[in-house]
């Protein structure tokens, strides 16, 4: 099963990033960006977006990206589950070119998305897999004042400095690039759902492991020939 997207504009933004000064009035004297300010941003100003943060050999037979939600259940147990097995065999084997890109559903998959990349490329894969295999502990109750001391506690667990964390989750210009980011890869790859994944330029839904290896496998064997 996976977790259906159903809004991909202005107004998932807006929902997305209405956390206003929250974050900020119980972590530091600095405000997250607005509902209003969100919706400004991506309507009337060109954002800038983000790279892909890749994982592996650049030059592998096989890529797959994979489009993930922090606060998406499905997505937690694949990649609690199944992705060790593919970074096992296949990312780490050179065969296997591997890519994540972040999907919002709420202002809880933001500002999970805001410390994941808090450390930059070199500590993205590995902030990502505490978030996933600790989703249950850091939602919690579901409260804001759980779920951000919880993420809070992760990025400091991750190498990340108590002034590093605030200043991430605090950051407009990266909010307003992840969304920007989000917005124009799942719109160009019409994602609907989480985990999604696009093997060689093919789009599957989710899918038990065994399916995932013969498609992958099966490509290997055509870029051998």
């Amino acid at each position: 099963m996976s977790k259906t997207l159903t809004i991909l504009g202005g107004v998932a933004v807006a929902g997305v990033l209405a956390v206003g000064g929250w974050y900020a009035s119980q972590h530091s004297e600095a405000s997250l960006i607005t509902a209003a300010q969100a919706q400004e941003a991506t309507a009337d100003k060109t954002v800038q977006t983000l790279p892909d943060v890749s994982l592996g050999q650049e030059n592998a037979p096989v890529t797959i990206i994979e489009y993930s939600s922090f606060t998406c259940p499905h997505c937690a147990d694949w990649h609690t589950e199944e992705y060790p097995t593919l970074k096992k065999d296949y990312i780490d084997t050179g065969k296997v070119k591997f890519i994540q890109r972040e999907v919002y559903f709420d202002m809880f998959g933001i500002w999970a998305g805001l410390i994941a990349q808090c450390g930059g490329d070199p500590k993205y894969y590995a902030i990502s897999d505490m978030l996933f295999n600790k989703q249950r502990d850091w939602i919690g109750d579901g409260k804001q004042q759980t779920i951000s001391d919880n993420l809070h506690k992760i990025g400091l667990q991750a190498g990340l400095t108590n002034d590093q964390v605030t200043t991430c989750m605090n950051d407009e210009k990266r909010a307003e690039q992840l969304v920007a980011t989000f917005q124009k890869n799942a719109s160009a790859d019409k994602i609907d759902a989480t985990p999604t994944f696009i093997i060689n330029g093919t789009k599957y839904s989710n899918m038990v492991w065994s399916d995932m290896k013969k498609i992958i496998d099966d490509d290997l064997a055509k870029a051998a020939q």
